[in-house]
């Protein structure tokens, strides 16, 4: 297990993807304590020599608490349309927070069409790139305004482990409202045991449950999707508590935090 810490400790190229559950409040208004405390984290990992890309969830969920809604549209147009307030909103808050820490972040929004398609792809590659080489935090969301697909069966941990898989990061990070993996939901069952290290995705899947909560769209079993996805490019994986995402620096000094999936690159012996 040291050994994998280690592994884990030396990553250089890290996207980590946040959730509406650790963006926002129950209610929907956002949680402007811990976004503060993710860009400066994230920008003192940037300012490390880190590369950082961050996948954020969030726009609906914020523009629900901005309009006064207490629950998504169900139909795809309302949807879109509350998508596209609520990602300025986002990005204008990202925008602010991480200039206070003289870091500089960029838009990148993708369809499922961009991953898809070879010739996008690489301009999708191309372009965060780009921003990395120039010391810019990407901030990666899917293109909810525009598209129907991944509005109505897409969720930003899948997204994750595409713009991983894309960027070939060493890590991705996800953070959650739960702590980790654990053998069946510790909100209904208080003996539940906790899983810090997952080897074989398909042994666990039998305890994964659905959406988290009303604001999201994912779940573990969208989680655990994106860690088959990572860990079969190659990539360590980690769900973590969003609550505190200082456990970053936990994870970069070889320390447990979480659930780590492990690559399937990784040679335990």
């Amino acid at each position: 297990m040291n050994d994998i810490l280690k592994d884990v400790s030396a990553a250089t190229r890290i996207v980590v993807k946040v959730g509406t559950s650790t963006l926002t409040y129950e209610r929907g208004t956002m949680n402007l304590k811990l976004i503060d405390r993710l860009a400066m984290v994230l920008s003192d990992l940037r300012n490390q020599g880190k590369e950082i890309i961050l996948v954020s969830s969030g726009a609906i969920g914020i523009a629900l608490g901005k309009l006064g809604l207490s629950e998504k549209p169900r139909d795809t147009k309302g949807k879109q349309a509350i998508a596209a307030v609520g990602q300025c909103e986002l990005m204008y808050l990202y925008d602010k927070m991480f200039s206070e820490y003289n870091n500089t972040v960029a838009q990148v929004l993708v369809t499922r069409d961009d991953i898809a398609v070879p010739r996008r792809k690489r301009n999708i590659q191309n372009t965060v790139t780009a921003l990395l080489e120039m010391g810019i935090i990407p901030i990666v969301n899917e293109n909810d305004t525009v598209s129907y697909d991944e509005i109505e069966i897409g969720d930003n941990d899948t997204l994750s482990a595409y713009v991983a898989d894309m960027v070939d990061a060493d890590l991705l990070i996800l953070f959650s409202d739960i702590d980790g993996l654990y053998n069946d939901d510790p909100h209904k069952n208080k003996n539940a045991e906790f899983l810090p290290v997952v080897y074989d995705i398909d042994s666990v899947r039998d305890v994964a449950g659905g959406a988290g909560t009303s604001r999201g769209t994912g779940g573990m079993v969208t989680k655990l999707d994106a860690a088959e996805r990572a860990t079969g490019a190659g990539i360590h994986m980690i769900i973590a508590n969003g609550n505190n995402v200082d456990a970053i620096y936990d994870i970069l000094d070889g320390k447990p935090v979480g659930t780590l999936f492990v690559s399937k690159n990784f040679d335990k012996e």
